[in-house]
């Protein structure tokens, strides 16, 4: 599976499960961690465990699995590392919190508005 559809199938399981405010930011040329990071956040975390728990669940199906999940204690950050590709879900306010995107603001930003529903995407 190549990292274009990858990133495909990790966007419309985020979009599937209402993540709000999906984000794929090409960082490759920026740093050795990852190609991509794609950022989402979740309205609860219980929302933001199910973001996740979908993304690995959708990945496994196709025999992928994350070389390492983190998660801190109240689930309001998860990490799902695929190597290539860095997932990061938020719970609304820790995203408000940390800023990801703008500490990543020379990255690429991706289009994907294609890839989300129309109900998602306005």
């Amino acid at each position: 599976m190549t990292d274009k559809e990858k990133l495909e199938l990790i966007i419309k399981s985020l979009d599937a499960k209402r993540g709000e405010d999906i984000q794929a930011i090409k960082i490759g040329d920026l740093t050795i961690l990852a190609d991509y990071f794609v950022i989402v956040n979740g309205t609860s975390n219980t929302h933001t465990r199910t973001l996740a728990d979908e993304v690995e669940f959708q990945l496994s199906q196709k025999g992928i699995e994350p070389i390492r999940r983190e998660a801190d204690t109240g689930n309001t950050w998860i990490i799902l590392d695929y190597g290539d590709i860095i997932i990061h879900v938020f719970y609304k306010e820790t995203r408000h919190f940390y800023k990801l995107e703008g500490l990543w603001a020379d990255g690429e930003r991706l289009e994907i508005d294609s890839l989300l529903t129309k109900e998602n995407n306005d």
